[in-house]
């Protein structure tokens, strides 16, 4: 079982100037931990359904490049990338650059975006739904064929790209990872079995399981084998000062539905010591737990 890091809110810094100092911190002391892959949001106010809309909140590209900088290992991506705050063709060429200086540590991680509130706020096209994933379904495509010795035009109903240059090409081999979140049954995970390396869901173990059923007959249909996506789900429910044996409990039950990565997000005023805490004494053991093949 994985262990990732998903740092969605800042409001633990007293001021402006400690964020980065704390960012610093967190990501090297997970990185010793043996978290996997750190993320944030790709979101520029806070999510009014959490905690107010004022709350910090950072450029999440700009902020992966700063957690580079500082460690060696750590994977690095956003969950998720909105498809409407950035051009494709620009995104690709953004994750390309974030794999290239980090070493090829750079994924990519996408969705239809759904904040309506900040796209207002900042003056972004926020299109009807169903526009929204047919530019996803582009973007998987124009990233797929940047990141391909393809370099020609691309052609789509929202995008038109004239060359599809990429250059320099992505340190990772074959190309980043791709991470597709949600779990719309009907458009996203088949998305997800047609395009990506991963998923994200949230969730206890029987609607987890339930979506990797809905995976499982998309992959089906398209002829692909599921055993090469990934399963990643929220990890947030786990009750203050949990001790080892529940977090080892509540990771093998995700793991008997085929979940392979725990994405845990930190909590109180020290994430660090929480995420120490918390994890620390259950690395070894949650290294040890294999999720059940899809």
């Amino acid at each position: 079982m994985n262990l990732d890091l998903h740092v969605h809110r800042f409001d633990w810094a007293p001021e402006p100037a400690a964020i980065g100092p704390g960012i610093a911190d967190l990501a090297r002391r997970a990185e010793a931990l043996g978290i996997r892959t750190l993320s944030f949001m790709d979101h520029y106010f806070q999510m009014d359904w959490m905690a107010p809309a004022e709350d910090p909140m950072l450029e999440g590209y700009t902020a992966l490049g700063f957690v580079a900088g500082v460690t060696e290992r750590l994977r690095l991506r956003l969950l998720v990338t909105g498809v409407t705050y950035r051009p494709p063709g620009l995104l690709a060429k953004i994750v390309t650059t974030l794999d290239v200086l980090s070493g090829g540590r750079a994924e990519l991680g996408l969705g239809a975006a759904w904040y309506e509130r900040e796209h207002l706020g900042l003056g972004v096209p926020f299109p009807p739904l169903a526009e929204r994933f047919e530019r996803l379904e582009e973007a998987l495509q124009i990233c797929l064929q940047m990141w391909s010795d393809d370099d020609g035009p691309y052609e789509g109903r929202h995008y038109q790209l004239a060359a599809t240059l990429c250059s320099p090409p992505p340190v990772s081999t074959p190309r980043p990872r791709i991470l597709i979140g949600g779990g719309g049954e009907r458009k996203t995970l088949r998305l997800v079995a047609q395009y990506a390396d991963a998923c994200n869901f949230f969730g206890g173990p029987e609607e987890v399981a339930h979506k990797v059923e809905v995976l499982r007959r998309h992959c089906q249909d398209l002829g692909r084998d599921p055993g090469e996506i990934e399963v990643t789900v929220g990890f947030r429910d786990l009750p203050a000062g949990a001790g080892v044996d529940e977090v080892l409990s509540a990771a093998q039950a995700l793991a008997d539905v085929g979940v392979s990565t725990l994405v845990a997000g930190p909590v109180g005023d020290q994430p660090a010591s929480w995420l120490e805490e918390t994890f620390g004494p259950a690395m070894d053991e949650l290294a040890g737990i294999e999720a059940r093949p899809l």
